[in-house]
């Protein structure tokens, strides 16, 4: 990014959050608008994850309210291929959309136990326009892609520099706030060993982090999280006082795909 052009813009279209329930997965996964010029000055925009159609509307709405609509969305980046992340990438048929090559190849044989990408998720992908980025890959000058392995087979992150530092867009490498804390990943679909690794990647290298499922946050020299967005959700349908309903405010123990070994076994 050469000194004139102006530093590439980080919006949150729709926040992230980590609640789940007794009854099922609730996953809701941050969405991001990133704003820059391309290398030839013209604007770009960037969607990071475009979410599942539980939030269809509220996407489309959040993006209303920016006096945007999909058809301004010059390219789609998904973080990784998990079902509550891509469903809504039919919105933007007209795009390009950006996908590291080992979650394209791992889609195409899921592991049988892998709940969160099932086999039609190779049906959503050949729908698309997709495009393959790696390690290292610039997207617009000042974003570019960082390889964060485990969670998934092919989870990226996207890191945006701008005057506040390296903003780094996790997905679901770093989930929660408190996993750069504890360096426990909740959920692995892939191999434990690199899901820590690319937690530790991602803390030591990133100024800000924006999380698959909770709200932006940096680390402060006390080794505290200091979010950067308030919480703000409504629970329709119930009310708090409903006999039989209650809250467990401890996150549930992290989970290994049973059978994940069998992708690193010799042919």
């Amino acid at each position: 990014m050469s000194p004139d052009q102006a530093a590439p813009r980080i919006d949150v279209v729709l926040d992230g959050f980590g609640i789940n329930t007794s009854a099922g997965q609730i996953a809701m996964c941050e969405v991001v608008l990133i704003e820059g010029p391309g290398p030839d000055g013209i604007p770009v925009r960037i969607l990071v994850d475009p979410a599942h159609v539980g939030r269809r509307v509220f996407l489309l709405d959040a993006l209303a309210g920016r006096g945007l609509t999909p058809a301004d969305i010059d390219l789609v980046v998904l973080t990784h291929a998990h079902w509550d992340h891509v469903q809504n990438i039919d919105l933007f048929a007209h795009a390009p959309i950006y996908l590291h090559p080992d979650e394209r190849r791992y889609c195409e044989r899921p592991h049988p136990n892998d709940w969160a990408t099932p086999a039609w998720t190779a049906d959503i992908l050949e729908r698309a326009a997709v495009h393959e980025i790696g390690d290292g890959a610039e997207l617009i000058p000042g974003v570019g892609v960082v390889h964060l392995p485990g969670h998934s087979a092919g989870s990226i992150g996207i890191t945006v520099r701008s005057d506040q530092g390296l903003s780094l867009i996790t997905g679901d490498a770093l989930h929660y706030a408190s996993v750069a804390l504890s360096r426990r990943p909740p959920l692995v679909f892939w191999n434990p060993d690199q899901a820590l690794a690319s937690i530790d990647r991602a803390v030591a290298m990133a100024d800000i982090i924006y999380p698959g499922h909770d709200q932006p946050f940096r680390l402060t020299g006390d080794r505290e999280v200091e979010y950067l967005r308030p919480f703000s959700l409504t629970i329709t349908g119930t009310l708090a006082d409903r006999p039989g309903l209650s809250f467990y405010g401890k996150t549930r123990e992290p989970w290994v795909m049973p059978g994940y070994e069998d992708h690193f076994r010799p042919a």
